[in-house]
């Protein structure tokens, strides 16, 4: 039977497995919808730490759209889209990396914290 300490201690954990379960279900649709809407491919550089923020005005739009006119996925499928038309694939993929970025901090946080205190 569990001590009050062990429950204690346990509760936290608990709590952080549930939360993490939930996000990856989260994680899961957001994958789901942008690959419903071709979406996948919108943000064509890889930034890590910047890449956390989307275009926040209309040059960096412009070029955003730019960089994804040159790959394959809007020659063959999305050669009709205006730049709104792809702000909206961009706002699902963003979301969807975005999402992922926090599900790995909350996984990882947590997870050393739980380490360090056992």
């Amino acid at each position: 039977m569990l001590d009050a300490v062990s429950t204690k201690r346990s509760r936290p954990v608990a709590i952080w497995l549930l939360v993490g379960v939930a996000m990856i279900i989260v994680q899961i649709i957001l994958g789901g919808i942008t690959r419903l809407t071709d979406s996948g491919l919108s943000i064509t550089e890889w930034q890590p730490i910047l890449g956390t923020i989307p275009p926040m005005n209309e040059t960096a739009w412009n070029q955003a759209f730019d960089n994804y006119k040159q790959i394959a996925q809007y020659k063959h499928l999305h050669s009709y889209f205006t730049l709104e038309d792809f702000k909206a694939i961009y706002f699902w993929e963003w979301l969807h990396r975005v999402w992922g970025r926090m599900l790995g901090i909350v996984f990882i946080i947590p997870f050393i914290i739980f380490l360090v205190q056992k």
